[in-house]
């Protein structure tokens, strides 16, 4: 059901609102309704009418849980669960659902808490009558008693408190790695775009790995780096992001902003598409709005990958082949059975190449690690070795300059 005016077609709304509901694990989507409401009626969202009608519908069909694909005040679903005696779900506490049962690092677990707990402090405003009553106490502590309300935002005040020291050292410990990875000589590709574009079928197809590609809506959450070696022989990292979405929750926006973090590292962004979805522009506006949040550099290169191109007409997919043969950094593929693959392959060597610049430095024949880092990055054009050292000419990006410094700064068989 659709709540308010929106800038999508109901109808495509609708069905992105029922694959959400699917991503879910044993949930059988017994029926799914566009809900046209006027007026949203601040304690029951729908009037009364209309109420008393899905009221009888839910009760024929059996249902146990209705979902709203929008907002919804903790006094509506108040009132609704009563009125329909079901378990309601807004569209946040169902992403909430489904990032709880998907995540598996340490990190990824951390954040879901963090968020479900916010969500569900928001949810303690009046919305049950049981926790209007007092708690008897002895005064020591906010007055003469203390509201149930009271207590249950305390608690999880405590909870959220804890979760963030938690997260706190789990975050620094993702720094450290970080910061060893920028150390490392290869460049960080980083692939983004909304969930279900193919994104983890993209991954497994370049790096060969097994991360879970599934027809399903948030089928990645934690993200997965792999090393992938260009046709040139050059290595880079390939890293997998969660999916965006529109109307992510504000809760895990900044919630998962540390894993995000990681397309910040990145020297590359591919925006992954699905170019055969019929609201793929809204998806990549909506892509484009969560990077400029998370603050990425206009200085990044970023290419358009058209994904899911297989499952388009002869005609739309040559004429989609045709215009990224003549629009820079726009490249139609499909993940599924790998056509375009070689092209984008050439396109991301031909980006981390056209940053380079030519260098020289020197190093004692003692700095053997420095100069292995060096062959390993695939920046020496030449090396000649002289009375007191290695000249190494160089052919390397600003980034990997920098990598490089700091690797000397940490090699103490270089100093």
């Amino acid at each position: 059901m659709k709540s308010g005016p929106k800038r999508r077609l109901p109808e495509h709304a609708l069905a992105e609102a029922v694959s959400l509901a699917l991503a879910l694990p044993n949930l059988e989507v017994a029926g799914s309704e566009i809900v046209s409401v006027a007026r949203a009626r601040a304690g029951s969202l729908f009037g009364s009418g209309k109420i008393d009608e899905l009221k009888q519908r839910f009760a024929q069909m059996q249902v146990d849980l209705v979902l709203v694909d929008g907002p919804v005040s903790p006094i509506q679903q108040r009132n609704l669960e009563r009125d329909w005696k079901v378990k309601l779900l807004d569209r946040t506490g169902l992403i909430l659902e489904i990032f709880a049962d998907r995540a598996r690092t340490r990190e990824g677990v951390l954040q879901v808490e963090l968020a479900a707990l916010s969500y569900q402090r928001t949810r303690l405003v009046r919305a049950w009558t049981h926790l209007e009553r007092q708690r008897g106490g002895l005064g020591f502590v906010g007055g003469p008693g203390e509201t149930q309300i009271e207590s249950d935002r305390r608690a999880i005040d405590d909870e959220v408190a804890k979760i963030r020291r938690q997260l706190g050292k789990v975050v620094k410990t993702r720094e450290l790695h970080r910061a060893a990875r920028r150390k490392v000589p290869f460049s960080i590709v980083a692939l983004v775009g909304y969930t279900n574009a193919g994104k983890s079928s993209l991954f497994n197809r370049l790096t060969g790995a097994e991360v879970l590609a599934k027809d399903m809506l948030f089928a990645t959450l934690d993200p997965t780096m792999r090393g992938v070696v260009l046709p040139s022989g050059r290595k880079i990292i390939l890293s997998d992001t969660v999916g965006f979405i529109s109307d992510l929750p504000t809760q895990l926006v900044a919630a998962f902003r540390a894993t995000l973090e990681e397309v910040l590292e990145a020297d590359l962004i591919l925006h992954v598409r699905d170019i055969a979805h019929p609201e793929t522009e809204e998806q990549a506006e909506d892509v484009g709005r969560i990077l400029d949040s998370l603050g990425v550099a206009e200085d990044v290169a970023m290419f358009e990958v058209w994904n899911k191109i297989d499952l388009m007409s002869a005609a739309t997919r040559a004429a989609l082949q045709a215009r990224d043969a003549r629009t820079p950094g726009i490249f139609a593929t499909s993940a599924r059975t790998g056509e375009g693959l070689d092209y984008l392959l050439e396109g991301i060597s031909q980006a981390l190449d056209d940053g380079r610049f030519a260098a020289q430095v020197s190093l004692p024949f003692s700095a053997g690690k420095a100069r292995a880092w060096l062959h390993d990055a695939g920046v020496v054009s030449s090396e000649k070795a002289e009375q007191d050292g290695y000249r190494i000419t160089l052919s390397w990006t600003k980034r990997q300059e920098a990598a490089f410094a700091r690797f000397q700064k940490a090699d103490r068989s270089f100093a």
